[in-house]
């Protein structure tokens, strides 16, 4: 399964996250010393993660104690992401696991993460339960695990269900996600309502400006089935199954 491109993104410390670190535990020299230099440590790291240098960023991470706070969880993280791309998918497991425990389980970046890495090793299971952690520990916010949660239920022929956690990722993303629809009208149209995916897989397509070959498949398709169909029509339709497509240049 190639869910890499997209899927999984370094945390990054911003100016304004940095000020707040420093701000962290009063105004003693030390604690300062503390955030500017993890803050400085985690910037070299994503350089050299930037470059392909996934060891050497690796080097950099574990420089960080828990001494630094919220920037040792993200080092851990990093790190995960690091092995991830080095097709070291166990070790990237644990180390988004000691991450999210170094953040008492509130982590849903990490734990969206997990789940894709879970999702590698065919451990679906697993994968289901990090990306559900992802969405609560996010407030019901997290678009890419709502969408990754929607294709499992899928291939477990939940289409009713898997609809409504495509539905739901739309709207979670700000209707940014093209391949949200495609799905929703593959489900759909594997319930009958041929009408309705014929309109989700026309927005995929105004979405993407066009980019999107499954959708431009399936809306064919679709009209071409209108009124009648039969379920070995409908195995033709295309599903998306990775977020690499749900990303479009506005």
């Amino acid at each position: 399964m190639q869910m890499r491109e997209n899927e999984v993104r370094l945390k990054t410390i911003q100016p304004a996250l940095l000020l707040a670190l420093l701000a962290i535990g009063g105004s003693t020299a030390m604690a300062q010393d503390i955030s500017f230099d993890s803050a400085t440590v985690i910037n070299r790291g994503n350089e050299k993660y930037s470059r392909a240098e996934y060891e050497a960023a690796i080097e950099e991470y574990r420089h960080l104690s828990r001494d630094a706070g919220k920037n040792y969880s993200v080092s851990l993280y990093n790190t995960g992401v690091c092995y991830y791309e080095l097709s070291r998918t166990k070790e990237a497991i644990d180390f988004y696991r000691r991450a999210i425990a170094a953040r008492q389980g509130n982590y849903p970046q990490a734990l969206y993460a997990l789940g894709v890495a879970f999702e590698d090793l065919g451990q679906l299971e697993e994968a289901r339960e990090a990306y559900q952690f992802a969405i609560d520990t996010s407030h019901c916010t997290h678009a890419a695990a709502t969408f990754r949660l929607g294709l499992l239920v899928a291939k477990k022929r939940d289409y009713k269900t898997a609809a409504s956690l495509f539905r739901k990722a739309i709207g979670r993303s700000g209707d940014q996600l093209p391949a949200s629809h495609n799905n929703l009208g593959v489900m759909l149209a594997k319930m009958g309502q041929l009408k309705e995916a014929e309109g989700e897989f026309e927005s995929a397509l105004r979405q993407s400006k066009g980019a999107i070959d499954e959708a431009a498949h399936n809306l064919k398709m679709c009209r071409s089935l209108l009124p009648t169909t039969t379920k070995s029509q409908l195995a033709s339709l295309r599903i998306i199954e990775t977020t690499a497509k749900m990303i479009y240049s506005r």
